[in-house]
């Protein structure tokens, strides 16, 4: 995953503004992709909805909303 965003993230930097932007929005969907698989393993490791939502930043109903019915 590092390699892909490490790959992407210079593409952002693209002079084409349409090739960057792809970057930008393929970066995302990795990223995305990376945060459910980090939810999926610290439940499965016993962390609470609240621990999680704390070090994502947000509420426990949006990360619960977000990943709960996974």
């Amino acid at each position: 995953m590092t390699a892909t965003l490490h790959t992407l993230a210079g593409e952002s930097d693209s002079e084409d503004p349409l090739k960057a932007l792809r970057a930008v929005a393929e970066m995302r969907r990795e990223l995305d992709r990376h945060e459910a698989t980090l939810v999926r393993k610290a439940r499965n490791l016993g962390y609470g909805w609240q621990m999680v939502a704390t070090a994502l930043g947000v509420s426990r109903q949006a990360v619960h909303k977000k990943y709960g019915r996974r």
